[in-house]
């Protein structure tokens, strides 16, 4: 059924027309008339009629300015003009405008009928047509290759669910399917020397490390895309933690050589965390990409203390990082004061007055804090608003004593904001300890599981999980396990293969093999010669982690 309007001045012309057809009965619906074109305009916004009737010579707005405004505004309309001129000009306007008929009066019903059912017909094809047009469309789709790199950048921004991401990948022949992943960045931004290749303006040592760059995006056999201009993205797979340890090395390498080294060049590795399903790739790359943020405020952070050319820099004033980040960890208040004294008696000479060396120095420590600590300071909103605040605690530094009061305060910080965390959470670490003692033997028991249970995002329950545990998720499951096992081995007599199964490993080859890394002996060497206190108290310091 197709929708009439007709625009005519002439009442009579109107009545004709609408009272003389039976609509209904030749396929068509009535939908009203108006008396000129700017009448009409609204009612063809409401109704948005498959065919318009209209004459020309109308007041206000003629026939063939309304035309020309339909045939803009819905193009897929049929517009037929009856007219009782017959001038050329005006039927050669209309066709410009794309007029579908043009009619002269008068004309009686039954022709306008056979004028209707040809535009009808028209209208039928063309609507076939585009019916035919979208489903080859659709099937186009269907069958649509993305390229593998936008496959992995989406899948690192969080942009494709797992079942899309695993249609696309077999598409493309991709094997995407392991049981950890993680995510790293190298963010490589053009210096004037890079960007000139103009490697004689460089030291040796810089050039070297451009080159081990380099040398890194195209040797790396790993899924990598080229996220932006400057930022490079692996998606690192394996199924041991052990063997994604081993592809994670020269990541690592290269990132600490890029720290210690003294150089001016643009460049950060960030290294995400750990996980172990694939629609967690992205949080993996977020934490990648907050880490080399972090490494760059570093990074450019020494590049200032490098490049000033007032005072000689000794190499010695630079403070110990690593001290510092293991005390904000494991420290306790009765050794607060004697700790800072001692850390940092290396600035005692340093005049705060005339040089600027040990805001540089402190800026140093301040932003390695919020680099390695980030899981104590999770919780704010804006950490970048809380470090701009201590460095502007630096900036009012005049003398040793305010630098030991500064540090002071920078580590009771970050105590009260793990403190936080502790009290906020203790309860839901409880909670999850008792979920996993009651699911440990699933195979396919996960941290996004647990995560569920308790409502939150598994990269956030993983940090709180560790922070408050001084283990991993994995860590600690694999200990439940591998406890219960022992349990097992001694009070039954259970073949290993069915202990295996017990406690949530479906491969019996890989259960014995962790056992036994953990324990120092085969599953058949526990049942017959030890006993489970001193197996754990033998292994509490060791890595449990599965596949480590």
């Amino acid at each position: 059924m197709k929708k009439i309007l007709l625009v005519d001045d002439e009442i009579l012309i109107r009545e004709i027309i609408r009272d003389c057809i039976d609509w209904e009965k030749e396929g068509f619906i009535y939908c009203g008339d108006a008396s000129d074109g700017e009448v009409a305009l609204p009612i063809i916004e409401r109704v948005q009629p498959d065919i318009l009737i209209t004459d020309i010579l109308m007041p206000f707005m003629n026939g063939l300015e309304l035309s020309s405004i339909m045939s803009k505004q819905f193009p897929d309309m049929k517009i037929i003009i009856i007219s009782g001129h017959a001038e050329f000009e005006y039927a050669r306007t209309a066709m410009q405008i794309g007029v579908e008929e043009y009619c002269l009066k008068p004309i009686s019903p039954n022709e306008l009928l056979k004028v209707l059912h040809k535009v009808s017909q028209e209208i039928d094809k063309e609507r076939n047509i585009q019916t035919q047009l979208q489903l080859l469309k659709d099937k186009e789709n269907e069958h649509s290759v993305i390229s593998q790199d936008k496959l992995l950048n989406d899948l690192c921004s969080g942009f494709m669910t797992t079942s899309e991401v695993m249609h696309h990948s077999a598409s493309i022949q991709l094997n995407i399917i392991a049981h950890y992943y993680v995510v790293t960045v190298l963010d490589l931004r053009e210096t004037e020397a890079y960007k000139h290749n103009d490697l004689n303006a460089m030291y040796e040592h810089e050039r070297l490390l451009l080159d081990k760059c380099v040398r890194l995006k195209v040797n790396v056999a790993h899924m990598m895309f080229q996220r932006s201009r400057s930022e490079s993205v692996w998606i690192i797979k394996s199924d041991t933690l052990e063997n994604l340890k081993l592809e994670l090395q020269v990541f690592q390498d290269l990132q600490k050589e890029i720290s210690e080294e003294a150089h001016s060049l643009p460049i950060s590795i960030g290294i995400g965390s750990v996980q172990d399903r694939l629609q967690n790739v992205h949080l993996s790359f977020l934490d990648a990409m907050e880490d080399a943020h972090w490494r760059r405020l570093s990074r450019q952070n020494r590049n200032v203390l490098s490049e000033m050319k007032t005072e000689t820099l000794d190499p010695t004033l630079f403070l110990d990082r690593g001290a510092f980040m293991d005390f904000l960890k494991i420290g306790s208040h009765t050794k607060l004061g004697t700790f800072v004294a001692e850390y940092a008696a290396a600035l005692v000479d340093i005049n705060w007055h005339s040089s600027s060396i040990g805001f540089y120095i402190l800026n140093d420590v301040t932003i390695e804090a919020f680099r390695s600590n980030k899981d104590m300071y999770r919780h704010l909103a804006e950490p970048e608003k809380s470090l701009h605040q201590f460095q502007q605690m630096i900036g009012n530094i005049r003398s040793w004593e305010e630098t030991c009061a500064y540090l002071v305060n920078l580590i009771e910080q970050f105590w009260n904001w793990r403190s936080r965390i502790y009290d906020k959470y203790s309860d839901m670490i409880t909670k999850v300890k008792e979920y996993m003692q009651m699911n440990f033997e699933r195979d396919n028991f996960s941290l996004q599981d647990a995560a569920e249970y308790v409502n939150l995002s598994p990269n956030y329950l993983s940090r709180v999980f560790s922070q408050e545990t001084g283990q991993t998720f994995i860590e600690f499951l694999t200990q439940v396990r591998i406890r219960k096992a022992m349990d097992l081995l001694k009070s039954t007599s259970a073949k290993s293969y069915e202990i295996a199964f017990l406690v949530g490993y479906n491969d019996p080859h890989y259960f014995s093999n962790l056992f036994k890394r953990l324990t120092g002996m085969t599953p058949k060497e526990f049942r017959k010669n030890g006993t489970a206190g001193e197996v754990l108290d033998s292994t509490k310091g060791d890595s449990l982690h599965e596949g480590d």
